[in-house]
């Protein structure tokens, strides 16, 4: 790719994702937003949550040693987090920051 190419490619890249962070506050300013909008907000981090999980389960091999442990201690200490500070953020974050330190240094 020639150096102009990765600069319009950067260019369009960052219109599009402009244009997808305004648009909801420019078309949802007069009008209330749809229901479905609303359920997408309330219930989008739970669902991410719910997808973190199984996605680290399915890794998980119960026949060899330590039998899912670091898996299983991460979502704990994940779901600890999220009871305790009620932040899907911080959960998602930390618990992360957690199993990757595990999965790194063990």
């Amino acid at each position: 790719m020639l150096s102009n190419e990765i600069y319009l490619a950067v260019l369009v890249m960052a219109i599009a994702n402009f244009i997808t962070r305004v648009f909801p506050f420019l078309f949802f300013v007069k009008y209330e937003p749809p229901a479905w909008v609303v359920f997408i907000e309330k219930n989008f981090p739970p669902i991410i949550m719910t997808i973190l999980i199984f996605y680290t389960l399915t890794s998980i091999d119960f026949k060899i040693v330590p039998y899912g442990a670091k898996e299983l201690l991460s979502i704990l200490v994940t779901a600890f987090l999220h009871i305790r500070f009620n932040n899907y953020l911080v959960s998602i974050i930390v618990g992360t920051l957690f199993y990757m330190g595990l999965v790194q240094f063990l």
